[in-house]
């Protein structure tokens, strides 16, 4: 009942096809679990919107593979079928911990889970070397399970008849073949695609992914595919996410800021805030002008707030309300775009200046360069949420730079290992926690659980008053 979709390499259309595939079995009133291999926030938003329920990143670097586990093994119960999105080449990975590049890879947790693959394989510029990749990625590693093809970006019939002639001595099922669809393309900027709250005729769109489906995927192979149901062993199923409450009298009611420049969350994180006994409450600093009543604490994740600095910038009474809730000391949590709101000032693309919260005493300016990849990071020094020596493993995802450096930085951070270039990074002041490192809470439940201590402190100081 599930498969890990994967591609040959980065760009080939595994999205589209996800997506495709999860629009027709939800269009058949199927009940849909997806998960996305990997850090990413933007491609889960458009399988949450398609299956209605909340998509599962299976990241073993950012949590750890037992965490993986339990995850999958967790959400995949009481549904119809599960659906993985691999991430980048199927066998792209990291030189992580002593192991091989495959480390977080596609196939990585197709081991891990013991789940089928389906290779997609750009088609656009080749013909009988098809069969030289397939044959390359099916017999690289025999532990992975590739259950077949399916052909993307087919020219003609005459290219499709080539394709299936190179592929006809491997024995290899060819579960789908796809014409070139310009016109199926999904709008991206700076940082990937373009989120789906900001895609008005998006509905039309998986209806035409669902039409896709379902006259270019080979159903009669696919469907015996979707009805193995992977095992599960004891161990697996027995560890379940564990994440120590914390006794409340009543919950504790923390603002999440989600709108369309701020909606870069990991459900889990939100799920394990709810665990811990917190009330989450969901705002917009773009359009609210007051934080949600009785708020303990803020919680500002990753988004697009340069494309958004305008809006945010004009709603100068919600920039006030974040302002003196973070020096009247509530615990706030802001993450990449969340540390560029409490900024002074945003300098856009195109050299615009915004004013922000201007808790911190610092620029986020835009920049070509791109800032990518997981970090180690150390703490640097006992703070709201940390402690000195900590470490943690996060994810970097932006293109700002900040025109200041802090004087009490939160981290040391590394690239891969203790021998790369180390930098300080993070801001620390007041209750605040800002970085633009993307934490996983899966893999660090004790700064989740200092976060809500830190909230039930304030409700009772504010009792005090």
């Amino acid at each position: 009942m599930t498969l890990i979709i994967a591609g040959d390499r980065s760009g080939v259309g595994k999205t589209t096809i996800t997506l495709a595939l999860l629009s027709f079995l939800c269009q058949k009133k199927a009940q849909v679990q997806s998960f996305k291999v990997g850090p990413d926030f933007i491609d889960p938003m458009f399988h949450t919107y398609i299956t209605g329920r909340p998509c599962r990143n299976l990241d073993p670097i950012l949590t750890s593979e037992t965490y993986v586990k339990s995850c999958f093994y967790q959400h995949s119960q009481g549904v119809d079928y599960g659906i993985v999105e691999g991430v980048m080449g199927l066998f792209d990975g990291v030189p992580f911990q002593k192991n091989p590049l495959q480390y977080a890879s596609t196939a990585h947790i197709a081991r891990l889970l013991n789940i089928p693959v389906v290779l997609v394989i750009d088609c656009s510029r080749l013909s009988g070397s098809v069969a030289a990749i397939a044959h390359g990625y099916r017999s690289l590693d025999p532990e992975i399970n590739i259950s077949g093809v399916i052909l993307n970006r087919v020219g003609s019939d005459r290219h499709l008849t080539l394709l299936k002639t190179a592929l006809s001595s491997l024995q290899i099922p060819i579960l789908g073949s796809i014409r070139r669809q310009d016109s199926l393309t999904i709008p991206d900027r700076h940082l990937g695609l373009v989120p789906t709250v900001e895609l008005p005729n998006l509905k039309i769109f998986v209806d035409q992914l669902a039409n896709l489906a379902q006259n270019t995927f080979n159903w009669d192979l696919l469907r015996p595919l979707l009805s193995i149901k992977p095992e599960i062993t004891a161990n697996s199923q027995d560890n379940e996410i564990n994440t120590a409450s914390i006794s409340l009298s009543t919950p504790l009611k923390i603002a999440i800021a989600r709108d369309r420049a701020f909606n870069f969350y990991y459900q889990d994180n939100l799920d394990i805030f709810e665990k811990l006994g917190a009330e989450l409450i969901f705002w917009s600093p773009m359009t609210d002008e007051s934080l949600p009543e009785k708020t303990l604490g803020l919680y500002f994740g990753g988004g697009f707030p340069e494309v958004f600095a305008r809006e945010l910038s004009q709603n100068k009474k919600a920039l006030k309300a974040v302002k003196t809730a973070i020096i009247q000391g509530m615990p706030t949590y802001a993450e990449c775009g969340g540390l560029m709101y409490l900024c002074q000032n945003i300098i856009t693309f195109e050299d615009e200046s915004w004013p922000m919260v201007g808790i911190l005493p610092t620029v986020a300016k835009m920049d070509k360069h791109l800032t990518l990849g997981y970090r180690q990071a150390i703490v640097y020094q006992n703070s709201l949420l940390l402690t000195s020596g900590e470490t943690f493993w996060g994810h970097e995802f932006h293109r700002s730079q900040l025109t200041n450096s802090s004087s009490q930085p939160l981290f040391n951070l590394y690239s891969w290992h203790s021998n790369s270039p180390t930098y300080a990074e993070g801001w620390q002041l007041y209750n605040l926690h800002a970085s633009y490192l993307h934490l996983h809470f899966g893999g660090c439940p004790t700064v989740a659980q200092k976060f809500v201590r830190h909230c039930l402190d304030f409700s009772e100081l504010l009792a005090l008053d």
